[in-house]
């Protein structure tokens, strides 16, 4: 507990005390505790100082506090109060400071322009904000201007001024011309500082009449655009052509050609300049040359170096970015632009400035009644700050009398505190560039102890392993921590135990006899309190029986065996693994109570098994190798690992040094590649044996490095190709003498936990390491760039050590120094670390988005100041996410979607957006603790585009002369829908295309009957939606007005036949064997075409083979084909333009095997055959003569026993049967004639049907263009034999040519 110190007015006393380190009270993090204790207000989130508003939005000013009880909340604008009560458009949020001001809602953004500040007052004191400067964004209009075209001599220079209006924020130039496309820049045309577009010398190609300035407002989202500047560039050689025009040919005329100069600046003029920057900004200096040819830039610092990793070029070198500058980055930079005939320079005098920063900030104190404490303000800035101090918001010089406070300068001492003196201080420190505020409490507590581990708290812990019992408390005074064993038992006391400051008692080795109860007891002189908790020691789990090295022969058994001991109260779990993997999931493997069996051993088996043992408190294990071998055909040499070496012996014995030698074992077949050696320290480690070296095979003797205090003893391992033999019998043991540590531990880190703490850790020391008894670990740490000493702590039998009451995320120096009873280690290296961090204080303000499509949008913020990361900076999360669609205003779940931003940026594309939706997003910043808080939702709607395709296109009902439309309206439209745009051609029989018609459909139709087509035409149609951005991708379909009624087709005007159906061959289909293929097609066109097959090997270059079929047959057979041969087939019809259907592929059988015999070869085969003919021969010899005889065979008799009435006798005028009639009473036919009366042909009548190809009124066509429905042909009666008819054959006529 810290000492009561009283302050006398003497000198002397007052350097004394402001020399003591003066510990205040930690705060658990206990909810519950936090709730209970008092507590002064403490700014949580407020505006930015300089806030800048959009005139046309609401304006929200933050202000959030914290404290015990909740605060108040009151307001200043201008430095008077701010009576919100009286201005309707003012309301501040529920159990919240900040302000809303209802803008659009009538009020005017530039009526609440000023300087706000916010105090949060309770009973404790009261904290205030920045000055928080509120101004609305302005992006005025460009100044009228009446521009003059430049007309410019090739190869001078030009400058196009821009000279935007004065926004707030500045506006963000940029050079586009009128088809809205960035000017390309280079080394020779590029952008100044000033918006300026600087032309170092001009080209031909440099003529346009477009340039055009762009100032974008980000604030606002608004773009403001400059007249149109025209350039026209005179060449040498048109100005050369213009004079020689106008002179006769005796006059001496010609311009200059184009000459090359040396470099001039064009900006900065004259030779030196002046720029003043702060510290911790961008600093950018420009230069840009004129000349010819283009000079070329290069950056110098007089008397010193560029900064490393700092700096950056831009603009092609013409200008220097210099970021994160300091006092050190202020001098002289010279620019120096060249090119062949010479250099100019220009020297910047830069000077660096800085707004105050923190050296360090005030910190919150909490105090018990009658404690001391500090709070001290320091900060730097050029120039150096002026600090004062305020209490409770006043200044401290009007403040209410504290009798315990005196002020001296940049601290604040506190002496004999009460209760009444609890207030919150603010530091101010300002200079002429800025200002610091920082709120700092004085919190005075009178707590009694309170104990915050639960009650009866059981800890389990394996023996031999340290036991850490936790005692968390709190009170004010701090209280005193004391343990005792039992409820009676004495204080504990003595090197056995580790008492921590937060209360825990450490027992770093814990035995059986360590088990019990144990009570934490914390008093202050307010009161005491105690707390048990209950301690018990388990049995350590071990493997006594450990699985063994095995060679096993190929589809033999092996078996490992894992016997282990364990605590009775503590369940284990066994688990096996293969290479540090889960087993194979094969029923082979066997796991077994305490072994593991492999069946029918294959070589996949090989490799290394661990048997785990894990229980609740502690993990072992142990690992055998598996070694397959191929199962000797017959009685051979065997092949084992060798036998273990033995009579092993110490000499030379040194403080650092032994030699060991012994005698190898017999190598079993297998010759010993290599000695491993291994060693136990008895005095720490007993039972464990270590690798020490390796030697090779042929050594016996070996001289081994030891370290001091150290029990060794020695094995030697053999190893051979087969494996390693079992460890040799132990050598005698050998003590080294005892020293001070050789070396530090390893891997120190500086890492905090919580925001106020920093946990320093380390690898400890091997006990072998030690060299001596007694190992502590001397730990030390200042805070970095401070002048602080160094703070240190002697810790034994630990591996961390936790520094609390540490500010948040502030870099320390860390070392960790090893020492023992006989001295210390060699002096360690230091480490950087830095105290825990917290979540970031500050959401990004100034979010703004700019939307660049209609599917993409880039997102801005400004970044937040690095003290309230406090953290490492991660990055930036921008959260967005789909409010609503605008075309069908249909809400739908919110996903939301996260892009991360690494490092420091500000700014992010936010591309996969839909297009004319509502959508909102905000930022957070993200540090190694989480996430910070959100920014204010932000608002942004993406515009339309262009509509997906109509979801169909169906057309229907076919005529002579119309066509009915259908279609469906887009699956995404991306918009309002303003009209849908049809187009269609026909296309005539040699796929060409003819005039293009298009139609504008209004938006609210589905449907359109297309009038006055030409009948018997293929149509092709083009469809799609537009919105008022453009038309979407369009959907396509073909379709076929129908032939006339007549069932012919009307001639062509003067052509004096019928014109041809548009032919299509369709549906090629193969049907193959071993050496032969059947192709069959479907054919749509005129009558008579002459069909060829095409096929060639698939996959090959060669040419198409040919075969002409013969007549109008829609099938062929391609024979003399080679067997498991894949082919490729097209039908094609000659004197059609080289029509041909679509390729299709076929694979012939494989070819059978030899041994199959041909059926048709076989003797009893053609027997039989021959046999069945003589018959059937006899059979026709004799109904020939009963015919001729005049009688009637059964068929016969039978017909004329039931005459049938549609029978119709044979004409004499004629010579006609009657049954094959084709008259003109069309009466029907006989059943089973060949062509039915309706004069249509079955597809069943004959293989080769022609239905496909029929005219008639009854013929129709589908929606694809295919015919549908029965065909007939009207036949005249037939003229005299030879003569022609002059009209086109029916398909009925076609039927007969084939009977």
């Amino acid at each position: 507990m810290t000492k009561k110190m009283s302050i006398s007015t003497s000198k002397t006393s007052l350097v004394l005390l402001l020399c003591q380190i003066i510990s205040a009270l930690d705060v658990p993090l206990d909810s519950k505790l936090l709730e209970e204790l008092s507590q002064p207000p403490t700014i949580t989130q407020q505006s930015p100082k300089d806030y800048i508003v959009d005139p046309r939005e609401n304006i929200v000013i933050q202000c959030e506090a914290k404290g015990k009880p909740p605060p108040s909340f009151s307001w200043t604008r201008n430095g008077t109060h701010f009576d919100i009560d009286k201005d309707a458009q003012v309301t501040m949020k529920p159990n919240s400071g900040t302000l809303v001001i209802n803008i659009m809602n009538g009020g005017k953004a530039e009526a609440y322009e000023g300087v706000y500040q916010c105090t949060a007052r309770n009973e404790r004191g009261a904290a205030i904000s920045n000055n928080i400067v509120v101004r609305p964004s302005r992006s005025p209009l460009w100044t009228k201007e009446k521009l003059e075209p430049n007309h410019v001599r090739e190869g001078d220079s030009l400058v196009l001024h821009c000279r935007p209006p004065v926004g707030l924020p500045p506006p963000i130039i940029f050079w586009m011309d009128n088809a809205f496309q960035r000017l390309p820049q280079s080394e020779r045309v590029s952008q100044g500082l000033n918006g300026d577009l600087y032309f170092s010398n001009v080209q031909p190609e440099d003529t346009r009449e477009d340039y055009i300035c762009y100032a974008r407002f980000n604030h606002t989202q608004t773009i403001q655009q400059k007249q149109p500047i025209s350039v026209k560039v005179f060449s040498m050689d048109s100005l050369n052509d213009t004079i020689a025009a106008n002179l006769s040919d005796t006059d001496i005329f010609g311009a200059k050609p184009v000459t090359e100069r040396q470099p001039v600046l064009l900006t900065p003029t004259g030779s030196t300049s002046t720029k003043v920057e702060l510290r911790g900004n961008v600093l950018l200096l420009e230069c840009i040359a004129a000349g010819l040819p283009t000079p070329v830039i290069r950056w110098i610092k007089e008397g010193g170096e560029l900064p490393a990793n700092r700096t950056f070029f831009e603009n092609f070198k013409k200008t220097l970015k210099i970021i994160d500058v300091s006092e050190a980055d202020s001098g002289n930079y010279k620019c120096i632009a060249r090119n062949a005939l010479g250099s100019v320079h220009h020297v910047i005098s830069v000077t660096v400035k800085a707004a105050p920063y923190w050296i360090t900030a005030p910190r919150n104190l909490v105090l018990s009644p009658g404690e001391d404490g500090t709070l001290i303000c320091r900060a730097n800035g050029n120039p150096k700050p002026s600090i004062s101090w305020l209490a409770n918001g006043v200044p401290i010089a009007i403040a209410p009398e504290d009798p315990s406070r005196k002020v001296d300068g940049d601290t604040i001492i506190f002496s004999h505190v009460q209760e009444r003196s609890s207030a919150v201080y603010q530091c101010n420190a300002s200079n002429e560039y800025g200002y610091l505020l920082a709120n700092a409490f004085v919190n005075v507590l009178a707590e009694p102890p309170r104990i915050l581990t639960p009650a009866n708290k059981l800890y389990q812990v394996i023996a031999d392993s340290p036991a850490l019992l936790d005692c968390a408390y709190f009170g004010s005074p701090k209280p005193e921590i004391e343990w005792f064993k039992g409820v009676k038992g004495s204080i504990l006391r003595g090197n056995e135990y580790v008492f921590h400051d937060n209360g825990t008692l450490e027992i770093p080795v814990a035995q059986k006899n360590n088990a019990g109860t144990y009570t934490c007891v914390a008093r202050n002189e307010l009161g005491k309190i105690q707390n048990e908790v209950q301690l018990e020691i388990k049995d350590p789990t071990m493997i006594i029986k450990q699985p063994e090295y095995k060679v096993i022969q190929r589809y033999g058994q092996v078996s490992f065996e894992c016997i282990i001991k364990h605590d009775s109260t503590l369940l284990p779990t066994v688990t096996w693994l293969k290479d540090n993997d889960e087993l194979p999931d094969d029923e082979r493997f066997l796991v077994g109570k305490d072994n593991l069996t492999i069946m029918n051993v294959t070589d996949k088996d090989d490799g290394t098994y661990t048997c785990i043992v894990n229980t609740t408190l502690d993990s072992v294990s142990a690992s055998a190798v598996l070694t397959v071998v191929a199962a000797p055909p017959t009685p051979a040499i065997i092949y084992a690992r060798p036998n273990p070496p033995f009579d092993l012996e110490l000499t030379g014995q040194l403080e650092r040094s032994i030699d060991l030698s012994w005698l190898p074992g017999d190598e079993n077949n297998s010759p010993i590649t290599s000695f491993v050696i291994e060693f136990e320290d008895a005095l720490h480690e007993p039972g464990v044996w270590r690798y020490q070296t390796e030697v090779p095979g042929s050594q016996t003797t070996a001289q081994l490095k030891l370290s001091p205090y150290v029990n060794y003893s020695f094995r030697v391992i053999a190893v051979n190709r087969i494996g390693r033999s079992q460890p040799s019998e132990p050598s005698e043991q050998y003590l080294t003498k005892s020293a001070s540590p050789d070396e530090n531990p390893a891997n120190v880190q500086g890492i905090g936990s919580e925001p106020d703490n920093l946990v320093i850790t380390w690898e400890p020391l091997k006990g072998f390491q030690s060299n001596g008894p007694g190992l502590q670990y001397k730990v030390s740490w200042r805070q970095k760039d401070v002048d602080d000493e160094w703070t240190s702590v002697i810790v034994a039998n630990v591996s961390k050590y936790i520094v609390s009451g540490t500010p948040t995320f502030v870099p320390y120096e860390v070392k960790v120094q090893a020492l023992n009873d006989l001295g210390y280690a060699p002096e360690p290296s230091e480490v950087i670390g830095h105290s825990g961090e917290d979540l970031p204080m500050v959401a990004p303000g100034n979010v703004q988005v700019h939307v660049i499509n209609s599917t993409l949008a880039k997102v801005h913020w400004d970044p937040v100041p690095l003290k309230s990361v406090r953290g490492h900076l991660q990055g930036y999360k921008v959260y967005y996410w789909k409010v609503q669609s605008l075309s069908r205003r249909s809400r739908r779940h919110v996903e939301k979607k996260i892009l991360t931003f690494r490092g420091n940026k500000t700014f992010g594309m936010l591309p996969g957006l839909e297009p004319y939706s509502s959508y909102k997003l905000n930022v957070r910043v993200v540090n190694g603790k989480g996430e910070g808080p959100a920014s204010p939702d932000k608002v942004f709607k993406t515009p339309e585009g262009v509509p997906s395709s109509p979801s169909f296109l169906k057309i229907t009902n076919p005529t002579l002369d119309s066509l009915t439309l259908e279609w469906g309206s887009p699956t995404h439209p991306n918009g309002v829908l303003t009209s849908y745009t049809l187009k269609f051609q026909p296309i005539n029989n040699t796929h060409e295309l003819g005039p293009l018609v298009e139609i504008r459909i209004p938006a609210n139709e589905s449907s359109l009957i297309l009038k006055n087509l030409n009948y018997s035409t293929r149509y092709k149609f083009y469809f799609n939606a537009q919105t008022s951005v453009g038309s979407g991708s369009q959907i396509t379909e073909e379709a076929v007005t129908i032939m006339d009624e007549a069932g012919i087709l009307r001639p062509a005007v003067g052509a004096g036949k019928v014109q041809p159906l548009y032919p299509r061959i369709r549906n090629v289909t193969t049907a193959a064997a071993e050496t032969y293929a059947n192709i069959s097609w479907e054919y749509e066109g005129p009558d008579h075409a002459n069909f060829y097959v095409e096929y060639g090997v698939a996959g090959s270059k060669e040419d198409w083979k040919k075969e002409i079929v013969n007549g109008s047959r829609s099938f062929f057979v391609l024979k003399g084909l080679t067997p498991g041969t894949a082919y490729k087939v097209r039908v094609g019809a000659e004197g059609l333009s080289g029509f041909r259907s679509s390729e299709d592929v076929f694979e012939t059988g494989p070819a059978m095997a030899s041994r199959q015999v041909d059926i048709a070869t076989q003797g009893w085969f053609i027997g039989l055959m021959c046999a069945v003919a003589l018959l059937i021969l006899i059979l026709l010899i004799v109904c020939f003569i009963r015919r001729n005889k005049g009688g009637k065979y059964p068929v016969k008799e039978k017909e004329d026993a039931h005459a049938d009435p549609e029978i119709q006798p044979m004409k004499e005028d004629d010579g006609t049967f009657g049954e094959y009639s084709d008259a003109e009473d069309h009466k029907p036919l006989k059943k089973g004639s060949r062509t039915p009366s309706d004069r249509t042909v079955k597809k069943e009548d004959s293989d080769d049907s022609l239905v496909d190809y029929g005219e008639g009124v009854n013929g129709q066509f589908n929606e694809d263009g295919s015919f549908i429905g029965q065909y007939s042909g009207k036949k005249e009666k037939e003229p005299a034999e030879g003569n022609e008819s002059s009209e086109a054959p029916s398909p009925v006529n076609a039927m007969n040519s084939f009977v």
